[in-house]
């Protein structure tokens, strides 16, 4: 189990929202301006003009500061332009929901992690380079995360909830823990009640002891959900001799109503209830506002640590500063071998490790046991190794000279498992090349805070590569579409394995098929809502739920 925390102010009072903004008013700015207008002045018969002229406009300005108030409590944040979106905020943001902390502003749209600045494409590139390095066309799409009038509504209530809360353990790695906190934060604003701080449980193979706070800023989790769901940091001292149950497993695609069905009746009965196992269980089809409520958690209230997002950004800058580089997510941990059930591609003494494992612990095969490892690998559900990472990259215009940034694990096999790449691409790198001395030294032995750096220098890459689907693919393919539909090449496994095992290919024919076959997997805007909607998550698809297209629209309210 994780550690328990240990923070002792559970709940944080929020000012309400006139005397938030009064402040910022253009009455009291203008006091602040000129503070003679604040003299106290006696009326003089001799000049009344003047005082009645100050007068009336005193009250001129309060009115167009109450003005102000009232058109913030409607929509916490503006409607800023894309380009808003991308840039810092100023140092004195104009329009800003209330803060839980210090009173600081918080605005949906700057909540947004940034890209660095794409880079231009250099004349001495190739036609071929330049196509590679060239984004995606966005098509006009922008996030729009405009709640409807119904739901801001229904917030009054839920965001002061005192008598329901809801414990949520998660499981797994970073970003399969981002995934459980995102319907954790969902189900909360179901049930009506308070989120407590989410648990990140020990995982049996990543052994990662970090708490939520460790690896997210907890106040702006807070802060920014302060309009949805009210979030605590652990119970207050009247629930902790509940007896809540501990509802360790749920089926897959549980709608809101079974979600109510379930556990509301225990909830108002007991005060607390305790959900874990929730990974993927939660439908991928719900109401649009729990859509968008999805997308805000995924992209605007699961920010990381400064010192983990100051120093992945460092990684990042140290990389563009250079010309533009490519992210490949690699997965060629042993526990991938296992789970896969794959070869590795490493030789015979490699599988049988693997073989050995595998047996003894069959459980951690996921993939389908009535299939064998040559069925496996022609159907596409093996990840890429790194050779063949190598040649699809190359046939898709990647020069040699290129910057490579590798995320992942520690390869099994090691340098063997990297020598098909790196022979084709000098140029690549990994955190630990990129950081000085001491700088990685605070995140050593926990996995969550190096997955987390890796999260970054990717989003900040010009273009994106995952080996294999899973869980940072799919959170990859999401966030940089969300910040402008950055490059994401997604590889067609299926298509590429047995052309990577034609020999009869020539390498300008494979280069011709693989460009033709990614053509339109390279992060252009694709919707979710298809045919395949129930497989697919909206926070991998934003659009169009999260993202609209209506002319230079860009709506971020909460």
């Amino acid at each position: 189990m994780a550690r328990p925390r240990n923070i002792s102010s559970s709940f944080i009072k929020t000012p309400s929202a006139f005397f938030t903004f009064l402040p910022v008013s253009p009455f009291t700015s203008l006091l602040n301006k000129f503070p003679y207008l604040r003299i106290h002045m006696p009326y003089s018969s001799s000049r009344p003009r003047s005082y009645l002229f100050v007068f009336f406009l005193l009250i001129l300005l309060s009115l167009m500061g109450l003005s102000l108030v009232r058109l913030v409590s409607v929509s916490q944040n503006p409607s800023p332009s894309f380009l808003t979106l991308l840039s810092p905020p100023p140092s004195h943001p104009p329009f800003a929901s209330p803060s839980s902390k210090n009173h600081e502003p918080v605005v949906l749209s700057w909540s947004a992690a940034m890209p660095l600045t794409a880079h231009p494409v250099s004349g001495n590139a190739t036609a071929e380079e330049a196509e590679f390095w060239a984004q995606p066309d966005g098509e006009g799409y922008r996030p729009c995360l405009d709640f409807t009038i119904q739901y801001r509504k229904a917030s009054a209530k839920i965001s002061n909830e005192k008598q329901k809360f809801l414990v949520v353990v998660v499981l797994g790695g970073l970003n399969q823990q981002k995934i459980q906190i995102v319907d954790a934060v969902v189900i909360a604003r179901i049930l009506e009640a308070a989120l407590v701080v989410p648990v990140l449980a020990v995982d049996q193979i990543w052994e990662d002891e970090s708490e939520f706070s460790e690896i997210f800023d907890v106040d702006h989790f807070k802060r920014t959900l302060q309009a949805d769901v009210r979030v605590v940091s652990s119970l207050p001292s009247t629930h902790l001799g509940s007896k809540p149950t501990i509802h360790g497993q749920m089926p897959y695609n549980v709608s809101p109503h079974w979600i109510r069905a379930k556990f509301l009746k225990e909830l108002n009965r007991g005060g607390v209830l305790i959900l874990s196992g929730m990974y993927s269980k939660l439908s991928k089809n719900l109401p649009l506002d729990l859509q968008k409520l999805r997308c805000k958690v995924a992209f605007h209230a699961l920010r990381f640590v400064s010192p983990i997002q100051e120093l992945g950004d460092k990684f990042a800058r140290r990389l563009w500063i250079k010309g533009p580089y490519i992210a490949l997510h690699l997965r060629l941990e042993k526990d991938v071998w296992v789970r896969s059930g794959c070869l590795t591609g490493l030789g015979p003494e490699h599988d049988d490790i693997i073989r050995k494992i595998r047996e003894s612990q069959p459980q951690l095969l996921i993939e389908r046991l009535n299939m064998t490892n040559t069925q496996r690998r022609l159907a596409g559900l093996c990840p890429l190794n790194a050779l063949q990472v190598a040649r699809l990259i190359k046939a898709l215009g990647v020069p040699r000279t290129a910057q490579v940034y590798r995320a992942g694990g520690e390869p099994f096999g090691g340098a063997q498992a990297l020598q098909g790449l790196v022979e084709e691409f000098p140029n690549v790198v990994t955190k630990e090349m990129l950081a000085r001395e001491g700088e990685l030294s605070p995140y050593i032995n926990r996995s969550s805070a190096m997955a987390a750096l890796d999260y970054i220098v990717s989003l900040r890459s010009d273009v994106f590569l995952p080996s294999n689907g899973g869980n940072m693919g799919s959170a990859m393919q999401g966030h940089r579409a969300y910040l402008g539909h950055r490059k994401f090449v997604k590889p067609n496994h299926r298509g590429i394995v047995g052309l990577l095992e034609d020999t009869s290919i020539s390498e300008a024919e494979f280069s011709s098929i693989m460009k033709k076959m990614h053509r339109r997997h390279q992060g252009q805007p694709e919707k979710r809502t298809n045919e395949r909607s129930s497989s697919r998550g909206v926070t991998a698809y934003p659009v169009p739920e999260c993202m609209c297209r209506h002319g230079n629209r860009s709506l971020l309210r909460s």
